[in-house]
Order: C-alpha cells, then sequence, then structure tokens
C-alpha cells in the first residue's frame, strides 16, 4: 500500500466524521440529486441489498422500500448515527467499517454505491471492484450512481493537482479545509476499464452524473 494514499483516504474519511452534519446539503439545494433519488426506484434493486458509504442514508430508506433486507456500511460513525436515525426499518443493519479493509461475511443480490466510487482512488480500483464480486450471488448485480466529468465543472471545491491521487479541497463551514479523493469518471472509459475486469457494464449519463449496472465476471459466481 501506498503511505500517501492511505494518508489521502485517512483525511477524507476526516471530512465525512467533521462534516456529517453538513452531509445532507447538497440534497436539500440541488435538484438533479433529489431526481437521481427517485430514479432508484425504477432500478432493478430487489432481494438483500449491501449499500456501501451509505453516508447518512438518503438511499438507505428507498433501497429499504426495494429490498428484503439492507446492510448499509460507513466508515464515519457520525454519518452512520444520522443514517440509523433517519431509517427506522427492521429489515436494515448498520454496520461501521473501512470499505478498503472490510471484506463482507456474505453475499447479496445488489451491491449499491451512489457517489463512492469516485472516492476509490485509481490504484485501489481493481481489488475494490474484486470486493464487490466477492459480495454478490449468482445473478447479483451493482448499481451505482456518481459524478462525471462534467460535474467537475460544476463542482465547487478546488480540484488540487501534484497528489498522490486524483483529489480536490473541500471546506467546512467551520474553515477548516481536508483532502479528498476525486475521480470524475467518463462513462465510456469506465464501461471499458470494468469490461477489462470482466465485467458487463451499462453506464448512462443522467445529466453530469451517470447512473450503472454491471454484472461480476462468470468465473465469481
Amino acid at each position: 500500500m501506498d503511505p500517501d494514499v492511505d494518508a489521502l483516504l485517512a483525511e477524507q474519511r476526516d471530512y465525512y466524521r467533521a462534516g456529517a452534519a453538513q452531509y445532507d446539503r447538497p440534497y436539500e439545494q440541488v435538484k438533479e440529486l433529489r431526481d437521481l433519488l427517485a430514479a432508484v426506484d425504477e432500478l432493478p434493486i430487489a432481494g438483500d441489498v449491501l449499500e456501501l458509504a451509505c453516508g447518512t442514508g438518503q438511499w438507505t430508506a428507498r433501497l429499504a422500500a426495494r429490498a428484503r433486507s439492507v446492510t448499509a456500511v460507513d466508515a464515519a460513525d457520525e454519518v452512520l448515527a444520522l443514517a440509523r436515525a433517519r431509517t427506522a426499518s427492521p429489515t436494515v443493519s448498520f454496520i461501521e467499517a473501512d470499505l478498503f479493509a472490510w471484506q463482507p461475511p456474505r453475499r447479496y443480490d445488489t451491491v449499491f454505491f451512489a457517489f463512492w466510487l469516485s472516492h476509490v482512488p485509481p490504484t485501489r480500483f481493481a481489488d475494490f471492484w474484486d470486493t464487490v464480486a466477492a459480495a454478490l450471488a449468482p445473478g447479483g448485480k451493482a448499481i451505482f450512481i456518481d459524478d462525471g466529468p462534467a460535474a467537475a465543472a460544476a463542482a465547487e471545491e478546488e480540484i488540487l493537482a501534484n497528489q498522490p491521487a486524483p483529489a480536490a479541497l473541500r471546506r467546512l463551514d467551520d474553515g477548516s479545509q481536508y483532502r479528498i479523493v476525486k475521480v470524475f469518471h467518463d462513462a465510456r472509459t469506465l464501461t471499458d476499464d470494468l469490461t477489462a475486469l470482466g465485467w458487463s457494464a451499462r453506464i448512462r449519463p443522467v445529466a453530469w452524473n451517470f447512473i450503472g449496472i454491471a454484472e461480476p465476471p462468470t468465473a465469481v459466481g
């Protein structure tokens, strides 16, 4: 592992812990995000669902409405506390874990993650998708939503150069600032990258975001 990438990821985790109270603000302010939340109802989410990087649970309740069960994982206990308060369902369970170290203890019909793939350093990309594949039951699908390249121009954050991974600088209301990993994936390139790993992926742009559905290499199932 690269210690510089590890330090960047630790700073990213600190940002989400310190900024938990501000996490939901974009969902209140940006119509496109609310439209993406509504789009979950049209996605093939079913069975037992694993949600990675669940944040404050904006997506979790919508997943629970479609699923038999939801296991929601995040590394920041501060956002998990908000997610638990938002999602009072007996079919939802929460786990605090570092997604770069955690291994799923079982398999799921759906693995879902929203605005998380852009926080995965390129050097961890293949390992991350191996984890997703290991979490999927035979016939299962990964469903993911994130920012495309157009979001970089619209973002209010500062894009940083000369970092150990593509990164941006984010500021909180108290004036503190943190580096985070931020990879603005192009839908076509991301599809090619997943194909190279053996996945079958369909990724469609939605405004400056994208929605992807991917099936793992057949050998995994």
